[in-house]
Parts: structure tokens; C-alpha cells; sequence
């Protein structure tokens, strides 16, 4: 495919992570104006952080009053875990794709554009996460700045529906790959049951989230690069020595 192909690809795919994203940074528009955030400026975080996680920690720091280094620490942890992801995504694309492209791409790297990224048949066309990004930051900022506007005055039923969607864009990325393969299947629900046990055991539950998916992913993922590792494709382009 050419690049025009591989753009509105990622849009398409894009579109559910937009409507999961709305709902939740619309919460999350709400926490920040309890914090004290007026609506542009829980926007632009939106648009410079786009990460969930990150924000509202770092919406809570603000709220109790933490001090700069303290928040940026947390922030930092809290999202660790895109480095693991990065490493993974310099993997799926070609070994000749220019920095700029990987740099670019750095902003895209969320959970949900992580998972339709790597789900992707062969090498990754850096453009196909423009085209994903284009799609999901806007609905994540615009949730943001409506919930920041709006959200108080949205009855607390309604809010709780909304919460709702994230969850349902996250079955809608991990099933399609899990029919395809037993192995990745196996992965998923091996995931879930440690990541239940990390909530219910009183020593693991102690743990941040953050360093909770660190953890998890380091173990499982590794575990089965290790016991299932799929074999390297060849560059387009080579030619047998």
C-alpha cells in the first residue's frame, strides 16, 4: 500500500479509540476542573501528554498541592511502561525508516494505538499511526475540554455509561488477534489472570499500576519472546548473500 493507503487505514481503525477516548477524557476533563484546570488549559495537557494514566496522576499532584519534581517523578513513572512499547514498535518497522518518522511516532504510542499498531500484518508503516493518531487525539482533547465545560452539570448515571467505552475498545483490539492465534490468546488470558492476582494478593496489591504493567509485561511478554519467538522477516529489498 502507499502511504495515502496506509493514512486512511490507521483513520479508519482509529475511529473506535476516538469514541473510547472521548468518554474517557471527558472524566477525566472533569477531574481536572475540580483541580482547579480552566478548560483550555486541561486541553492543551491533552494534546501535549495524551496519556490517561499520566494525566490523572498528574491532576491529582496538582490537586494536593505536590511540589514540581515530585510530579514530574510520578508522571515519569506512572509512564514507564510507553518505553516498553516503543521498544516493541522499533521492531515492527523497517530498519531504514528515517529518525524523523520514529520521533513523529513517539507521540502516537498509546495503549490502544500500541495494540492495532502491532496487530498489523508485516512491517508497520509509520504512516498508518499518523493516520490513528489524527483520529484518536482529537477525540481525546476534545472530551477533555467539553467534560472541563460541561461535565458537572451531566448527571452521575450518564457518567458511569460513559466509563463504560473503554473497556469495550479494549476487547474490540485484543479479541481479533486472539481468534487468530492460540498463542496470543493464551498470552491475553495468562495476562489477566496475573493482573487480577497483582489486585487481589495484599503484598502485590501494594504496587503502583505503573510499575503493576511494567512488571507484567516484562514477565509475560519475555516469557513467551522466549517460548514462542516468531521468526524475523526479511527486508524488502535483500538479497540472499
Amino acid at each position: 500500500m502507499n502511504n495515502r493507503k496506509w493514512f486512511l487505514k490507521g483513520m479508519k481503525d482509529g475511529i473506535p479509540i476516538a469514541m473510547g477516548y472521548f468518554a474517557v477524557s471527558f472524566t477525566m476533563g472533569i477531574t481536572a476542573r475540580k483541580a482547579g484546570f480552566t478548560a483550555p488549559q486541561a486541553s492543551l495537557m491533552s494534546a501535549l501528554m495524551l496519556a490517561s494514566a499520566g494525566q490523572f496522576a498528574g491532576i491529582g499532584m496538582v490537586a494536593a498541592g505536590a511540589g514540581y519534581l515530585e510530579m514530574i517523578v510520578t508522571t515519569v513513572v506512572v509512564n514507564m511502561r510507553y518505553l516498553l512499547m516503543s521498544s516493541a514498535l522499533s521492531q515492527k518497522v523497517r530498519r531504514d525508516v528515517p529518525f524523523f518518522h520514529r520521533f513523529f511516532m513517539s507521540y502516537a504510542v498509546t495503549d490502544e494505538i500500541f495494540g492495532i499498531s502491532m496487530a498489523v500484518d508485516g512491517r508497520l508503516n509509520p504512516v498508518y499511526m499518523y493516520g490513528a493518531a489524527a483520529v484518536a487525539a482529537p477525540g481525546w482533547v476534545l472530551g477533555t475540554c467539553l467534560g472541563a465545560l460541561l461535565g458537572m452539570i451531566m448527571p452521575a448515571r450518564v457518567m458511569s455509561a460513559m466509563n463504560v467505552a473503554i473497556y469495550g475498545m479494549f476487547l474490540a483490539i485484543v479479541i481479533p488477534p486472539s481468534r487468530k492465534s492460540r498463542i496470543i490468546a493464551g498470552v491475553v488470558a495468562l495476562s489477566m489472570a496475573a493482573s487480577l492476582a497483582f489486585q487481589m494478593l495484599p503484598v502485590l496489591g501494594q504496587i503502583s499500576s505503573g510499575f503493576q504493567i511494567i512488571i507484567l509485561t516484562l514477565l509475560i511478554a519475555g516469557a513467551a519472546a522466549v517460548l514462542f519467538p516468531i521468526p524475523e522477516e526479511k527486508e524488502e529489498g535483500s538479497h540472499a548473500a
